[in-house]
């Protein structure tokens, strides 16, 4: 039976004085005729002669839009048969049946508890820079002092080398690039290793999750520095761990302290070289202290080495990488700190023994790092470009921070303790009078001040101190004076 048309889409007009072609509007029409059931699967439409004549428009027109709704799946031609309307339309496939449709109300399946405990590790999205630029954001390098043309010249070139880095070799690291990271670390760190114990990860964050499922099963115990870099909390968390937060003294992690705890360690996590964020160096007698611990318990150390190049006083210890000979020590490193946080590429130094394991490992993480700024800093390091940029940001830094502590001293004496450390990026400043930093940090963001409270860093309240962790790095001096006043004007009236 050959369907009226008419009836079935009642109302259908076609308008002459329209943008939309006749034929167009026609198709449109029949479609949405075909998607709301009123011109079911099966049926035959009429022939292009009638149905012109009943809408008083010429053959063509209708032959138009039938032809374009056989083309998009909604009609059929046979010969013999006429034009049917097609047994299943395109937009039904991407329809469902509301009769079969969850309500939308209804839960989905949640998330496992690791899951839920990383979602709720979280560490804050840094602000953009304000009426200070950086001032005082922790962690960030000096933009306006970085070698940008250089970098800029031989990414370039390495660009249209992009046969060298194209494929999916080297998932643990550009060999030459890993080469190059053996050579800084032995001479600079006194690190012991060879070019296959390291891995070039996509930043600290991603060497820090490949040890974490290395070396930790759910409800392992892990020793952490309380306060500590939440990054490696949020990693730990992620692998399951029990969470031993350490405190510290002047001395680094307090071992004694923790041999008190009782909870036998499987991983101990430390920053030796500049403690996160309260800035101290371990001492000699500490590291052998935890070297010892680790060797009764038969644990791991990760040592993380974030901003080991910037020592203003003093010889640098050796790393307890070194110390150890690389038995049960791994050893984070990044470039973060020297060229720019988005650069994402960071490395690992594994023992010997599990080197294959870990190399291995990453290619089920997702975790190693891009081919081509792997090849721009292998030739920015063979070039010589990355000492020189080492040492004139070492001179930039201690220039800064020193500045900003005579600043501190002539400004906020009243309201801060700026605490001097020998090492790194930023300071702590403990506050005079106890208040809740975390909630004076959010303030201080509105004035242009992108300070970090030390309560988020502190997983213990009795190893909290309230104050804030100054970056000096990145802020240009002419900024240093007029964002610590402002800094001290909000404190005297908070």
């Amino acid at each position: 039976m050959v369907e009226n048309i008419l009836t079935t889409l009642p109302g259908l007009t076609l308008d002459r004085s329209a943008d939309l072609p006749l034929h167009a509007q026609l198709a449109q029409a029949l479609r949405a005729g075909i998607l709301a059931g009123r011109t079911p699967p099966g049926t035959r439409l009429p022939a292009t002669r009638t149905l012109a004549a009943e809408l008083g428009i010429g053959r063509n027109t209708v032959a138009d839009a039938y032809d374009q709704l056989i083309a998009e799946g909604y009609l059929e031609a046979r010969v013999g048969s006429g034009t049917r309307v097609a047994p299943i339309a395109p937009d039904m496939l991407l329809t469902t049946n509301a009769e079969n449709t969850p309500a939308e109300d209804a839960p989905p399946p949640p998330l496992s508890r690791r899951g839920r405990d990383l979602a709720g590790a979280l560490r804050p999205v840094p602000p953009p820079p304000g009426r200070f630029g950086y001032a005082f954001q922790p962690g960030i390098p000096a933009f306006d002092a970085f070698p940008l043309a250089s970098w800029t010249r031989i990414s370039a070139r390495c660009a249209k080398n992009i046969r060298a880095v194209g494929d999916y070799s080297d998932p643990d690291g550009l060999a030459d690039l890993r080469e190059a990271i053996v050579a800084h670390v032995k001479l600079a760190r006194g690190v012991v290793c060879e070019a296959d114990q390291v891995i070039v990860t996509a930043g600290t964050q991603a060497g820090l999750d490949l040890a974490a499922r290395m070396l930790i099963d759910p409800q392992d115990p892990v020793w952490i520095e309380d306060p500590g870099y939440g990054g490696a909390r949020g990693a730990f968390i992620g692998a399951g761990a029990n969470l031993v937060p350490v405190p510290v003294d002047e001395e680094g992690m307090d071992v004694r302290t923790a041999r008190r705890m009782g909870a036998r360690p499987r991983v101990i996590y430390v920053t030796p070289s500049h403690q996160f964020p309260l800035g101290m160096t371990m001492s000699l007698a500490r590291r052998l202290e935890l070297l010892e611990l680790a060797e009764d318990a038969d644990a791991w150390i990760i040592e993380d080495d974030y901003d080991s190049e910037y020592r203003y006083h003093g010889r640098p210890l050796s790393s307890l990488q070194g110390l150890d000979g690389g038995r049960r020590v791994l050893y984070v490193g990044t470039f973060s700190k020297t060229f720019f946080p988005s650069l994402r590429l960071g490395y690992l130094v594994v023992p010997r023994d599990h080197a294959d394991a870990f190399r291995k490992a990453i290619r089920n993480t997702g975790h190693s790092a891009p081919g081509l700024p792997q090849l721009a800093l292998k030739e920015f390091m063979a070039a010589g470009h990355y000492e020189a940029h080492t040492r004139r940001m070492r001179k930039l830094y201690d220039t800064r921070r020193q500045m900003l502590v005579d600043t501190l001293h002539d400004v906020a004496a009243g309201t801060l303790e700026p605490q001097v450390r020998e090492a790194g990026m930023q300071m702590p400043a403990f506050l005079k009078h106890r208040r809740d930093d975390e909630a004076m940090a959010s303030d201080l963001v509105k004035r242009g001040i992108a300070a970090a409270p030390l309560g988020r860093y502190t997983l213990d309240e009795r190893n909290w101190r309230p104050g804030l962790m100054l970056g000096f790095a990145a802020v240009e001096e002419r900024f240093i004076r007029p964002a610590a006043e402002t800094l001290n004007a909000y404190l005297e009236g908070a």
